[in-house]
C-alpha cells in the first residue's frame, strides 16, 4: 500500500499524480492500493472541497482511493498519520514537511519506507514490486 498526502495546487502534483497513476496501473492487479489524503496545511495548496476533489481526481484519471482532506501535522493529525510518522520518522520531529510525502506499507500494515516530496517515484517501483 502507498499512502500519500496530496494537494491539487502543488508544483509536485502533475509529476506525482502521473507516476502514482502509472504505478497503480502496473500493480493494481497484484494488489497495490494507493491511498491519497488531500491536505491544505502547506501554503493552502489544497483549496478544493470534497465535491471538487472528487471531480478533480476524475479529470486527472485517478483510479486509486482519494479521501477527504485531513491534517498530517499538529493537534488535528489523524491517527493514521501519527502512526505512520512514529514508524517512519522524518528529520524534523517526524513532521510531514510538504505535500507528497509518501509511505510504503507492507501487507501486515507496517510502514517500511518513507520518501520525501521531491523523490522521483521511479526507484520506488522496485520497493513496491518487492512487497507484492
Amino acid at each position: 500500500m502507498i499512502i500519500v498526502n496530496v494537494a491539487s495546487q502543488c508544483s509536485y502534483t502533475k509529476s506525482n499524480y502521473k507516476q502514482l497513476n502509472e504505478m497503480y496501473a502496473k500493480y493494481k492487479e497484484k494488489g497495490l492500493r494507493i491511498l491519497g489524503f488531500p491536505c491544505n496545511q502547506f501554503m493552502g495548496q489544497e483549496p478544493l472541497c470534497s465535491v471538487d476533489l472528487k471531480e478533480y481526481a476524475k479529470k486527472n484519471g485517478i483510479e486509486w482511493d482519494m479521501f477527504d482532506k485531513i491534517d498530517v501535522n499538529g493537534n488535528n493529525t489523524i491517527p493514521l498519520y501519527n502512526y505512520l510518522k512514529s514508524k517512519q520518522g522524518g528529520f524534523i520531529l517526524n513532521a510531514i514537511k510538504w505535500n507528497f510525502t509518501t509511505f510504503l506499507v507492507n501487507k501486515e500494515g507496517i510502514p517500511v519506507a518513507r520518501h520525501g516530496p521531491t523523490t522521483d517515484l521511479g526507484p520506488f517501483d522496485k520497493e513496491v514490486s518487492a512487497l507484492l
